[in-house]
């Protein structure tokens, strides 16, 4: 019989706030580090959001032998159920299961009501001293049709209980928004995580959230996941740099790869800054973009481009077009990301860029285009946070990036009509357009350039079969 630890006996000098890892170490960076030790726990959400899946995940990673992790299943889903689903998940080891011990609790809290909980839960922490406990459905137990007032005494007996060992408790429940202000177990946890799915016409986004987590930094707002064959695949919100105390801007200039454009704007684009370029279909975009980045690969940098529109097989195309081998460009650094826009998810690929130029090498970066992300994003702040902080990273990091966003009106009389969003957090900006009454007349005008002497006025730009310049 395994003795049970008082909680004043866990941890030692140094090591006054221990952390429970997930198993995820994107979900530890949103928790600050874990969930801390000893602490009661609810991770709430409908049916369907994860939960249980992210419970499990985070038995297996801490089952290491030295103390049992229970999970007790009440009025919810079937412990066989909850067993046989777990097998399908990359994290399951079936030689865990006796550190892992399952129990269901569903028959003797039918028969004698929330008081079984209390009863197991005190027994199985004196006998057998469980490093973690998970309750699932806590939420089911407001289902057994007790009073208000033996509601908040059975929380408060759960609650010292739990307090008074070395245990750490994961409360899962269908919980909604309303149920936080009505039940007292949200009062007595030390931390509430929330697991949210939004459906949408192909595709449900799901979120998790951090509502509550004592004594403890976390990073607030949604972070986007999907749950995959290895758990749940967590994509925490992207923010800004710190504003660094000694800033020293970058004077080495970038050449764009377009004949005739790099002498008007003092020589090519500066090192770090972000260009955007807007025109309509046709007008060069995409062409110009590409030229920049094979550019790059010529002069030795290294160049991711992300794109949404072409596939990886009409991008390659347009490559040969421009007279280059696709083969040969990625093994000089010429790398490639390519999402669809239908399954387009702006978390995910903005945290693969994010995570692409964090190891330093990237040097320029071209996004083909931002309008595909806008279409996909079903909240506007949310993308034009994302974008903010993912160009102050570019900046911080010394990235010289092209943007290209698609505009729907021709250039005429010198009008222009633009997304200010984007313009405005771009340090340049370049409108691309063509007359459809003059057939195969483009034009090209630098708008923006900051900290850069340019040209204001507008140039013929042609598309050749060696690729766009400026005439």
């Amino acid at each position: 019989m395994t003795e049970a630890r008082p909680r004043d006996m866990v941890g030692g000098e140094g090591d006054a706030f221990p952390r429970i890892k997930t198993g995820n170490p994107q979900a530890d960076e949103i928790l600050g580090g874990g969930f801390p030790c000893n602490s009661i726990n609810i991770v709430m959400g409908q049916p369907g959001t994860g939960k249980t899946i992210f419970a499990e995940q985070l038995l297996f990673h801490n089952a290491s032998g030295d103390r049992p992790l229970l999970y007790a299943t009440t009025l919810s889903e079937p412990m066989t159920k909850v067993v046989a689903y777990v097998q399908r998940f990359s994290f399951f080891d079936a030689d865990r299961l006796g550190d892992i011990q399952y129990e269901e609790l569903g028959a003797s809290l039918s028969e004698r009501g929330p008081a079984a909980l209390i009863e197991w839960l005190a027994d199985a922490i004196k006998t057998r001293s469980p490093k973690v406990i998970v309750v699932d459905s806590f939420r089911a137990i407001h289902d057994l049709a007790i009073s208000t007032d033996d509601t908040r005494r059975f929380i408060s007996n759960i609650a010292g209980l739990l307090s008074a060992y070395d245990v750490t408790a994961f409360l899962l429940g269908e919980y909604t928004q309303d149920d936080i202000r009505r039940y007292p177990e949200f009062a007595v946890a030390d931390a509430i995580v929330e697991l949210a799915r939004q459906p949408r016409s192909t595709r449900d986004e799901r979120f998790m959230r951090v509502l509550k987590l004592r004594g403890s930094a976390y990073r607030e707002g949604q972070h986007a996941f999907r749950i995959t064959a290895d758990g749940l695949e967590l994509y925490p919100r992207l923010v800004a740099p710190r504003v660094p105390e000694r800033y020293d801007s970058l004077t080495t200039r970038l050449s764009t790869g377009v004949r005739g454009l790099d002498e008007l704007v003092d020589g090519g684009f500066l090192a770090g800054t972000t260009t955007l370029i807007v025109g309509m279909t046709g007008s060069g975009k995409t062409t110009l973009a590409l030229q920049f980045a094979l550019e790059g690969i010529r002069r030795g940098e290294k160049t991711l481009y992300v794109n949404f529109q072409e596939n990886p097989a009409q991008l390659r195309r347009a490559i040969a077009n421009l007279g280059a081998d696709p083969d040969k460009l990625r093994e000089r650094g010429f790398g490639l990301l390519y999402a669809s826009p239908v399954e387009l998810q702006i978390d995910s690929i903005v945290v693969e860029i994010f995570e692409a130029i964090k190891t330093g090498s990237i040097q320029r970066l071209v996004i083909d285009a931002v309008g595909d992300l806008a279409a996909a994003a079903s909240d506007s702040q949310r993308l034009h946070d994302y974008l903010y902080s993912l160009i102050q990273h570019f900046a911080a990091r010394g990235v010289t990036t092209i943007l290209t966003l698609e505009s729907g009106e021709t250039f005429t009389g010198g009008g222009m009509a633009h997304d200010q969003r984007f313009s405005y957090m771009s340090d340049n900006l370049i409108y691309l357009a063509w007359n459809p009454e003059k057939v195969g007349h483009r034009t090209l005008r630098i708008v923006k350039m900051r900290g850069s002497a340019h040209e204001r006025d507008l140039h013929e730009f042609e598309i050749t079969g060696h690729g766009a310049r400026v005439k």
